[in-house]
């Protein structure tokens, strides 16, 4: 008669020893190297973006932090790795707007779906555009490119960096937004694009705000409005998009760290607070300003939601791009 009862306290007993154990566990994270795995070959932006946070960030989680790249795909082949890898927060993905929200919509076989296979931890930074001509075009503000636009429907070409990028749904939606038409001719990457548009063989561009500021500095394009809610300092003059009178496009392209789906909120939670501790430092925005990112926190909660927002938002803009890939 008193056997069952000591072992209904022994398993008890045990029982709290073992979510004790496991509390313990979450609560050392991380104890060991973490991987953030970028979809792009060293060198690139997100490269860049990362060394740029890395000894601060390890600092901060008192662990080191290993970049791991495999590219291919425009950033799929990494992201359905970290998507397949355990959700324990060592293996975590670097990514920017094209990998989370325009690549589910345009692979026609997607692997992955951002928030069904995907756990937002921070996003990191922000990246606006710039809306550029040629210096020769006969518009030296948004409103007359446009005016000018409606006035020779088909006489205006813009360049991108290829078919279903963000250079290449921009202007799909500034054509959505005010009625014009202009003719798509993709490239394949945004250097020969921007060549071409320098030599007038394409008008107009959306262009990163770095690139289109030292050409536009040099005289060679001219910069017409940025797509970001503000004003960007490298081009105090120019306006915003919003301010020219279109509200419905502020356009930003963004960097974010995601964990696979089922990560402890926790470990989500640790890792959060290590980025936000990063992204504080006065030093680390300053050179992200020099790099064309503005630093642009949010905790996992606020990135969730500005992803769910953004999705459909670019899917729309695929759609009526007709942009497709296999």
């Amino acid at each position: 008669m008193i056997k069952k009862p000591i072992q209904l306290i022994s398993t008890f007993l045990l029982s709290v020893l073992l979510l004790c154990s496991l509390g313990l566990a979450h609560a050392a994270y991380p104890d060991k190297p973490i991987k953030i795995v970028i979809g792009f070959p060293a060198g690139g932006p997100l490269d860049a973006h990362i060394r740029l946070l890395i000894e601060k960030l390890q600092s901060s989680l008192g662990q080191t932090v290993i970049v791991d790249y495999k590219s291919g795909a425009g950033g799929t082949v990494g992201a359905q790795f970290v998507a397949q890898s355990p959700a324990d927060g060592y293996t975590v993905l670097l990514a920017n707007t094209g990998t989370m929200v325009i690549n589910p919509a345009i692979y026609t076989k997607s692997q992955y779906e951002t928030l069904k296979d995907f756990q937002p931890v921070a996003r990191t930074a922000q990246q606006p555009l710039a809306l550029i001509v040629n210096k020769d075009v006969a518009a030296n503000s948004l409103k007359e490119l446009i005016t000018y636009a409606k006035a020779n429907p088909g006489k205006l070409n813009y360049g991108s960096a290829g078919n279903g990028g963000i250079s290449h749904l921009v202007p799909e939606m500034l054509k959505s937004e005010t009625g014009i038409f202009m003719v798509h001719i993709p490239f394949k990457g945004s250097a020969p694009a921007f060549t071409d548009l320098i030599a007038g063989h394409v008008q107009f561009m959306a262009e990163s705000v770095p690139q289109a500021a030292i050409y536009a500095k040099q005289g060679k394009v001219k910069a017409l409005a940025v797509t970001s809610a503000k004003r960007n300092p490298a081009l105090p003059n120019t306006p915003t998009v919003i301010e020219t009178g279109i509200a419905n496009l502020e356009v930003v392209g963004f960097y974010g760290i995601l964990a696979p789906k089922g990560t402890p909120p926790e470990v989500v939670n640790k890792l959060s607070q290590a980025f936000k501790e990063t992204l504080e430092s006065p030093e680390i925005q300053k050179k992200m300003i020099e790099q064309g990112a503005d630093p642009a926190y949010l905790n996992a909660d606020q990135f969730t939601k500005f992803l769910a927002a953004e999705m459909p938002r670019w899917a729309n803009a695929v759609k009526q791009a007709g942009a497709k890939l296999d």
